[in-house]
């Protein structure tokens, strides 16, 4: 499957986002290399729409999200974001609305039933790097890096801090933000941005593999669980507590938890009536 949106220069269309896979795995791939697939309108779209719609497929259980060519993403389209300065308010109604539409898209990717998984090259910034770290998971090849360093042009990554502060320390976070500078692939994956840092030719097959293990999971369990995690993170820990007992409750009286748990005292692959 393939989405067709015709750049904002260029009069020719171009698939921006392939979606590969047709079972438990779907794979989202940015396919607009010459930008470094950055989050242009186009893009956004492309991804919103397609996230809106993995939401919904009950029979996929994990997604990966990849981008062409040199690097996974560079953040915003900022040639479209100065031609957006050409309104009489001088881009005000379109900035908002992008960060809006940015802002939303991020947020789906947590809200989604399945965990998402960042394959990730080359470079991660700004946005790019807002993205990774609002992906349940990462996988990223030696040798990528990642920062928001935006500041470095005059306009500090506060929506990408966003995320990026619920990944990794606040120092760590705010001495990125304010320098500008980038992090390597295995310092990230010491703070916790990312799960593992993997050869370059081995990133796909990697990522694909933790992909598979989750989509081999009872599907509603990691449905119900990812859901709760996010929730439980907000709360005082009584709170949480109280909560993640009664999700866990209702796990319980799932029928194939039940037969997962019998299948396992009988030491047999159990039978689950979910695809």
């Amino acid at each position: 499957m393939a989405l067709g949106f015709a750049q904002a220069d260029t009069e020719s269309k171009m698939t921006i986002l392939e979606r590969r896979g047709t079972g438990a795995i779907a794979h989202l791939h940015m396919n607009a290399p010459e930008r470094l697939n950055a989050l242009s309108d186009e893009m956004l779209s492309a991804l919103q729409a397609q996230l809106d719609e993995l939401r919904e497929t009950e029979k996929v259980r994990a997604v990966i999200l990849s981008g062409a060519g040199k690097a996974f993403c560079a953040g915003h389209d900022l040639k479209q974001m100065t031609a957006g300065r050409q309104a009489s308010d001088g881009g005000k109604a379109y900035f908002k609305d992008l960060f809006d539409r940015c802002a939303h898209m991020m947020q789906t990717i947590r809200a989604l039933p399945q965990p998402v998984i960042a394959q990730v090259h080359g470079i991660a910034t700004a946005a790019g790097c807002q993205m990774v770290a609002s992906c349940d998971l990462a996988v990223a090849a030696q040798g990528t890096r990642f920062g928001v360093n935006g500041v470095n042009i005059g306009l500090f990554c506060s929506t990408p801090m966003v995320a990026l502060s619920r990944n990794i320390a606040r120092k760590q976070a705010f001495e990125m933000l304010t320098t500008g500078s980038f992090i390597e692939a295995e310092r990230a994956e010491t703070l916790g941005l990312i799960n593992r840092v993997v050869p370059i030719d081995a990133l796909e097959a990697e990522t694909r593999a933790l992909a598979q293990t989750i989509a081999d999971k009872l599907g509603a369990a990691v449905k119900i669980g990812k859901s709760a995690f996010y929730e439980q993170m907000d709360m005082p820990l009584d709170e949480a507590y109280a909560f993640t007992g009664e999700v866990m409750v209702q796990n319980m009286l799932y029928r194939d938890t039940e037969e997962g748990i019998a299948a396992f005292l009988d030491k047999r692959p159990p039978e689950w009536t979910q695809d």
